[in-house]
C-alpha cells in the first residue's frame, strides 16, 4: 500500500458537496497548479450541468419548449450521453429525465409524484437537445460528480501524477495511477475496509438524503437495499450503477450487472438482515 506522509491535499466546494485532491509524490508548486486547473474545470462544470444555476446547459434544457432546440457545450452532452447509455444498460432504471419527480420526493410533498411526460431529444452526434413536448426535466445529481472525477483524472493524468485520490465528498472516490488507498465501509459490528487501487467507488443510501432516489416505474422493491457501493473501472460508471441498484431486490442484483464487466465488485446492506455487508464479486 502506498505510504502518503508527503501527499498534498486540496479542498474545494462545487456541486453541493466537498472535492478532494490526494496528490502524493508532487512537488508543492506543481500539485497547487494541478489543483488549479481541476478546480477551475469542477467550477465550468457546475456552471453547466447543475439544474439550481440558472443559465447553466440544464436549467435551460429544462425550459425548453415544444419544438426548440438547445446547443449546449460539449461536457453537458458528453455527460447526457453517458447518462443515455446508463439508461440503457441498466433497463432503464438510471433516469435522469425525472427531476420533478425527485424534486417532489426530497421535498417530502404532499400527494401524488407527478407522472413523467413529455420527451426530449440528445442528439448523437451534435451538442444540442430538442424538446419535442415540455415536461422532462434533468437532474444530473446522480452522474455528475462521476462525470466530473473522470473529467479530473484526465487532468491529473495529463500533468503527469503519478497517483493519487480524488473525492466528491465521501460518497464518490476514484483512485489512479501507483499505489492503493484504504476505504472504510460500514456494516453491522465490524464493516470492511477494501483498497482502492485505479479504479472508482461510489455509494447511494438513504441514510443521509433519505428515499430521494426515484423509480421511473412509480414503484419501489419491497426490499431493496440500504445502502450499496460499487467500484468500477470509471467513477462515472460507478454512479450509474450505484443509483440503479438501489431501485432492485438485494437478490436480483448479481443478475443485473453480470455482463457488466466495468463493475469489480458491488458492496450492500440490508436493514432487515441488521446492516451487515455483504458483497457480490465479479469475475
Amino acid at each position: 500500500m502506498m505510504k502518503t506522509p508527503d501527499r498534498r491535499r486540496f479542498t474545494h466546494e462545487a456541486m453541493n458537496t466537498i472535492f478532494r485532491l490526494d496528490l502524493p509524490g508532487v512537488e508543492n508548486s506543481v500539485a497547487a497548479g494541478m489543483a488549479r486547473e481541476c478546480f477551475d474545470r469542477l467550477d465550468f462544470l457546475e456552471s453547466r450541468l447543475s439544474r439550481f444555476i440558472e443559465g447553466s446547459d440544464v436549467s435551460r434544457i429544462n425550459h425548453l419548449k415544444t419544438g426548440e432546440t438547445l446547443r449546449i457545450s460539449e461536457e453537458c452532452h458528453a455527460c447526457l450521453l453517458a447518462a443515455l447509455e446508463g439508461h440503457a444498460r441498466t433497463g432503464g432504471l438510471f433516469d435522469v429525465s425525472l427531476g420533478r419527480q425527485i424534486e417532489h420526493q426530497k421535498s417530502s410533498r404532499s400527494g401524488q409524484s407527478p407522472s413523467p411526460e413529455g420527451s426530449l431529444i440528445i442528439h448523437p452526434d451534435t451538442a444540442a437537445v430538442t424538446c419535442q413536448s415540455p415536461g422532462r426535466e434533468i437532474d444530473l445529481g446522480g452522474i455528475g460528480k462521476g462525470y466530473a472525477l473522470d473529467q479530473l483524472r484526465e487532468i491529473l493524468v495529463d500533468w503527469g501524477a503519478p497517483g493519487g485520490l480524488i473525492c466528491a465528498g465521501a460518497s464518490s472516490l476514484l483512485a489512479f495511477g501507483e499505489g492503493s488507498w484504504p476505504v472504510d465501509l460500514p456494516g453491522g459490528e465490524t464493516g470492511a475496509r477494501i483498497d482502492l487501487s485505479a479504479q472508482a467507488l461510489s455509494a447511494s443510501g438513504t441514510g443521509i438524503q433519505g428515499n430521494h432516489i426515484v423509480h421511473p416505474g412509480g414503484e419501489m422493491p419491497a426490499n431493496p437495499p440500504t445502502r450499496i457501493w460499487v467500484a468500477a473501472t470509471t467513477a462515472t460508471v460507478a454512479e450509474i450503477w450505484s443509483t440503479a441498484l438501489m431501485l432492485v431486490e438485494t437478490v436480483e442484483i448479481a443478475s443485473l450487472t453480470s455482463r457488466e464487466a466495468e463493475i469489480s465488485e458491488i458492496y450492500f446492506q440490508h436493514e432487515r438482515k441488521n446492516g451487515e455487508l455483504f458483497c457480490v464479486t465479479k469475475d
